[in-house]
């Protein structure tokens, strides 16, 4: 029977499990896993496969899909039994700032934080567990929409020390679309202090952040040319907000699959692993 081809979905557990016809792209793991890189950052335009991708990595690396590694069979990546293995086994974090879209400072700020405490529902199950303090249970609870900026700017980190002492593994963090909320911040004037907050949410997130294996971030924006972003470059842009770090650099030309090394040479290339301060 043909497969139907379901348009704009970006759920791949939902994709899979109703059969709908899907290109596989799942190599892209491999590829990823082998780097061996930190943060990995994929700048691609909307409509590109971003979230189809993030969505993908969320249920192969994802303890929540454990059970679930009948979706990859047939793939690409369930072909070796080291991957096969690898399937379910990590404490991750998914997000996505994708609608996060204010024309102002404070809502932009509320709608970080709502994300934020989604995100801790999604892993509620931490406040039963025995292996906490009650002090630590507390500060779980606080996770609100009306908690401070800064208890909001260490909340992902705080996550990753719960999921890794529960389950004695460092966390996985997945950011879908980080830079959109900094597009609508430059658009509609907040850029300065909006981007201080941004900056010590993510540094305490990927950069200080001792409980984190690994991250991947896509992006909306190329800012080196048509961007509103043009006058800063994109690592420019990047290293002011992530602060100094080690990350995998994916460019837009970059094809899903097949991804080839950068390591200060010259000539074409669609992937850089850089140091920045």
């Amino acid at each position: 029977m043909t497969s139907a081809i379901s348009i704009g979905k970006q759920d791949f557990a939902s994709l899979r499990e109703n059969h709908y016809f899907y290109v596989d792209k799942t190599d892209f793991i491999r590829q990823w896993w082998e780097s061996g890189d930190d943060i990995t950052l994929i700048t691609r335009p909307r409509r590109f496969g971003k979230t189809l991708n993030m969505s993908m990595l969320n249920c192969f690396f994802s303890r929540q899909y454990a059970e679930k590694g009948t979706i990859f069979e047939g793939l690409s990546i369930w072909k070796q039994e080291k991957y096969r293995r690898l399937q379910g086994t990590y404490p991750v974090i998914f997000l996505s700032f994708a609608d996060v879209k204010q024309n102002n400072y404070q809502d932009a700020v509320q709608k970080i934080k709502n994300i934020i405490v989604d995100a801790y529902r999604q892993h509620r199950y931490l406040e039963q567990e025995e292996c906490f303090t009650q002090n630590e249970k507390q500060q779980m609870l606080e996770i609100t929409e009306k908690m401070s900026n800064v208890t909001a700017q260490d909340a992902l980190k705080n996550l990753s020390s719960y999921l890794n002492l529960l389950y004695g593994k460092k966390v996985l963090i997945f950011l879908d679309e980080y830079d959109t909320p900094m597009q609508e911040a430059y658009i509609h004037g907040y850029w300065d202090e909006f981007a201080g907050f941004m900056r010590s949410l993510f540094n305490a997130t990927f950069k200080t952040n001792p409980y984190l294996e690994r991250a991947v971030m896509t992006g909306i924006t190329r800012i080196s040319k048509e961007s509103v972003f043009y006058k800063l470059s994109e690592r420019e842009k990047t290293a002011a907000l992530l602060g100094s770090c080690k990350f995998q650099w994916i460019d837009q030309q970059t094809p899903a699959v097949g991804i080839g090394k950068y390591e200060g040479r010259t000539g074409k290339t669609d992937q850089q692993t850089t140091n920045c301060s």
